[in-house]
């Protein structure tokens, strides 16, 4: 049975739709940037409009591309994660997002949660293994919960510390910060975890690759991203 196109009811092309998903995604915009930027096209989209579509597309595009790097992923003999979590604050309330980072820099997994215990750490492994399979390395920081939870999953003797070993989630969260001062910070945890995990499909790390390297990556992302649901 043919899939249904996602693109059905809109009466916009799905190559406007999909720049203009893009652009709030890859770049650091508000939507009203977004809508200003395609006025200067000729592309008339409120930003409620594209608010609509980011909120309908985003988690659809976000699943097409995550279930095409899984499967490239998995076949990576020696894969090494890195994790960490940082700090968010939503209406004064202090809440953290877990996240997974291979070690190219690809954000394999986000999670949203009101404490970082190991209850919390353990179902942020839990989700992120389901999904990912088992790497042969963690790599984490001094934090308790992350010796705690890979006990209970059989796991511990592959986990790695040191105090420049995790830079690479480190440095992941940056770009996620930009994005915050952005959207003049989160409103509710729901948004905060559709967010992180969308915001995850262009690379960002430049500094870590050669021009060449780099026009490549970034030519496959977009490639990537203009295939999304062809017809």
């Amino acid at each position: 049975m043919t899939e249904r196109s996602p693109f059905r009811y809109f009466k916009t092309s799905p190559e406007i739709i999909r720049m203009a998903v893009m652009l709030y995604i890859r770049f650091p915009l508000s939507l009203r940037n977004v809508e200003d930027l395609l006025h200067e096209r000729g592309i008339e989209i409120s930003h409620e409009r594209m608010r609509y579509l980011w909120n309908r597309l985003g988690p659809i595009f976000a699943a097409e591309i995550r279930g095409k790097r899984v499967e490239a992923m998995r076949a990576h003999r020696h894969w090494r994660w890195h994790l960490d979590e940082v700090y968010v604050r939503i209406n004064g309330v202090t809440h953290y997002l877990w996240r997974a980072v291979d070690h190219e820099g690809e954000v394999l997994e986000s999670i949203a949660t009101k404490t970082r215990d190991r209850k919390a750490a353990l179902r942020f492994l839990k989700k992120a293994m389901k999904r990912h399979v088992r790497p042969e390395i963690i790599v984490t920081d001094r934090l308790r919960s992350y010796g705690a939870a890979p006990k209970d999953l059989g796991r511990g003797d592959d986990r790695e510390m040191g105090r420049w070993l995790n830079n690479r989630a480190e440095n992941s969260h940056l770009p996620f910060r930009r994005r915050e001062r952005a959207m003049l910070r989160f409103r509710r945890m729901r948004t905060l975890q559709k967010f992180a995990s969308v915001h995850n499909h262009f690379p960002t790390e430049r500094h870590l690759q050669d021009r060449n390297a780099y026009k490549q990556t970034r030519a496959a992302a977009l490639a990537e991203w203009r295939g999304l649901l062809a017809a």
